[in-house]
């Protein structure tokens, strides 16, 4: 199974391809894509992305995670959530959005099981 490609990125607005609905921000694995609701996690700027918004794409196996910061870097990606990441045995990328959506659209194109969460405003 494949990690599907972004296919645009603009402020508040993801299209991720096969998939008709569109996202503010978004999780991709291998097979799907899915809104990235804060709320599930209580997930906010700071202190910023959680263990728990990657476990679920963690446990699709996923040997590379690209996290991508905002349009300006303004979501916080604590180191400790970074060490959780690579103690699963998977590399973690942490870049502006749009770098990460390049860096995520990439490794998709070759084939790599990877996986990302995307924050597409600041």
């Amino acid at each position: 199974m494949s990690s599907p490609e972004i296919a645009s990125l603009s402020w508040g607005h993801m299209k991720v391809k096969g998939c008709s609905s569109s996202y503010k921000d978004c999780k991709v694995w291998p097979g799907g894509s899915r809104e990235w609701n804060w709320r599930e996690t209580g997930t906010d700027h700071y202190p910023g992305v959680q263990p728990a918004d990657l476990e679920e794409i963690l446990k699709k196996g996923v040997e590379t995670l690209v996290i991508g910061r905002g349009m300006s870097e303004a979501l916080q990606v604590p180191s400790s959530t970074v060490d959780y990441v690579k103690k699963q045995g998977v590399d973690v990328k942490v870049l502006q959005t749009e770098k990460a959506v390049k860096e995520y659209n990439n490794l998709a194109g070759q084939g790599a099981k990877v996986g990302g969460v995307f924050h597409s405003t600041c």
